[in-house]
């Protein structure tokens, strides 16, 4: 079995609070872009787990997102069966694009299917729960609003389909060290998310780029620099608006056309090595169950 695993961004982050439990309650609105990863599921007769990669850049054992998704699928249904999974690797890796997260929910699908088991996909989503909190968004897909620690997803309508330039510059961003060092008290300027919301329900492209916004930018970007210079190039070549995806340190513009996303990309290049363009795009997995 071969499934795409695609990778999200996050058109808004809002942190509301820190809870009681060390994480933070969130409001972002995510959505699926056009990049994905190439999952490559088999049976096998051995009952294991085998993952192997084109990346050696993310571990095979039980620390891998796949690897995780595929051992909790047999625990809890009682799989005797073994399970080989190969990923082919092109979403930038620790950028926040949910690279890990995706290929989790690629391997929950999979297996869904492959072992007959028939779970519903709010079945998976509880599921995906247990592994990470951008698991549930990635089985859902498409454009969504994700509450709680980003695990309560709400379906929206359809974003435009837009052109987004991504780059990731060469720098690791621990999630748990920017969250840590938020300091919520500090925070200027917050996403406006219902206004996010209209501008999507009215497909007004200028609106969403106007309304980009990530809290988390307050950390990174102190830590980081480079992510600034990034968003200035995006912003000097026509990027209708751009912003930091998730915790960082990946930025994507939003481009009326290709062309001014081609000219943004040849800046970046300089010195920028992980640039990437592509669309919005919405992904059913699900299409025929509520």
């Amino acid at each position: 079995m071969i499934l795409k695993a695609y990778a999200k961004i996050n058109l808004t982050l809002d942190v509301l609070s820190k809870r009681d439990d060390g994480y933070h309650e969130i409001r972002t609105i995510m959505q699926t872009v056009d990049l994905y990863d190439i999952i490559n599921i088999e049976k096998i007769e051995e009952d294991s787990i085998i993952v192997t990669t084109s990346s050696e850049n993310i571990p095979t054992d039980n620390k891998n997102h796949a690897y995780i998704a595929a051992s909790l699928v047999k625990e809890r249904f009682g799989v005797k069966e073994g399970v080989k999974i190969h990923i082919q690797k092109n979403i930038p890796i620790s950028a926040g694009l949910a690279g890990g997260s995706t290929d989790a929910a690629a391997v929950l699908r999979g297996l869904n299917e492959l072992f007959g088991l028939n779970l519903s996909q709010n079945e998976l989503i509880e599921l995906g729960r247990e592994i990470g909190a951008d698991v549930p968004f990635c089985l859902v897909g498409g454009t969504a609003l994700c509450e709680g620690i980003g695990e309560k997803v709400t379906k929206l309508k359809a974003a435009p389909k837009m052109n987004i330039l991504i780059a990731k510059p060469e720098v690791y961003v621990s999630t748990q060290a920017v969250y840590e060092a938020l300091d919520l008290s500090k925070v200027k300027k917050r996403p406006n998310t219902d206004a996010m919301i209209a501008a999507i329900e009215e497909g007004n492209i200028r609106e969403i780029a106007k309304n980009l916004c990530n809290v988390l930018e307050t950390v990174t970007v102190n830590q980081y620099p480079v992510i600034n210079r990034v968003k200035d190039i995006m912003r000097n070549n026509s990027a209708l608006g751009t912003v930091m995806t998730g915790s960082g340190p990946a930025v994507f513009g939003i481009f009326s056309n290709r062309y001014d996303a081609l000219k943004a990309a040849d800046r970046l290049k300089v010195f920028i090595k992980e640039i990437i363009l592509t669309t919005t795009c919405e992904n059913e997995f699900f299409s025929n169950q509520k």
